[in-house]
């Protein structure tokens, strides 16, 4: 005879967190891979008049998932972790250092983090401008520059994702924690988001 499984309501709370957690940070890295991948290949190949029917159409509703995604996934996070801190009564130093689980999370959260403020005070910022310069026709001053800034944050973005999401895996999966993993991964990482920015996404479908 089976066993009936009860489950509390803090660990149904976060069951519920991290499942959020997981859909909105699909949503948001998926609009990142489409705009590194597939979007900056295809801007490039429109021409000004192009460009004034399809951004403004176009970006503020991709953004728009883009950042909103990017801040339920942060804010998910980070509830997430100081409930399941608070629950197991770890505290936060022994919690967050003191277990690979921890260490992992701890590396990933950092990773994260930094892509969340690229997400809110560069990209959109930036990107805002752009699409304004574009449906009306008018560029400021420092355009160039403020494209440039929106798009290094995004492709950084896109490099570091890769390592943020192993050491998510890993927290649950990989009962180690050591330097030697995080250069590898690094090294993996880098070279594997080059070779799909440089050399597969501008020839991405041309063959289709």
């Amino acid at each position: 005879m089976s066993e009936a499984i009860s489950l509390d309501p803090a660990t149904l709370v976060l069951f519920s967190l991290r499942w959020i957690h997981f859909i909105f940070g699909i949503a948001w890295i998926g609009h990142l891979y489409f705009f590194n991948f597939v979007n900056v290949p295809f801007v490039k190949t429109m021409d000004a008049e192009t460009k004034k029917k399809v951004v403004p159409q176009l970006m503020p509703r991709a953004l728009w998932w883009f950042r909103w995604s990017a801040m339920i996934t942060f804010l998910s996070g980070v509830i997430y972790i100081v409930g399941k801190l608070h629950l197991n009564n770890t505290g936060i130093m022994n919690g967050l250092f003191g277990s690979t689980w921890g260490q992992w999370i701890s590396l990933g959260s950092l990773l994260g983090s930094i892509m969340w403020f690229n997400v809110w005070f560069i990209i959109w910022p930036n990107q805002k401008k752009i699409i304004t310069s574009v449906k009306t026709g008018q560029a400021p001053a420092d355009l160039q520059t403020i494209t440039r800034q929106a798009f290094l944050a995004s492709r950084l973005n896109t490099y570091l994702s890769v390592p943020m999401l192993f050491c998510m895996g890993a927290a649950s999966h990989l009962p180690s924690f050591n330097i030697w993993i995080i250069l590898i991964v690094a090294v993996i990482s880098v070279a594997l988001v080059w070779h799909l920015v440089e050399k597969v996404a501008p020839k991405a479908g041309s063959n289709f």
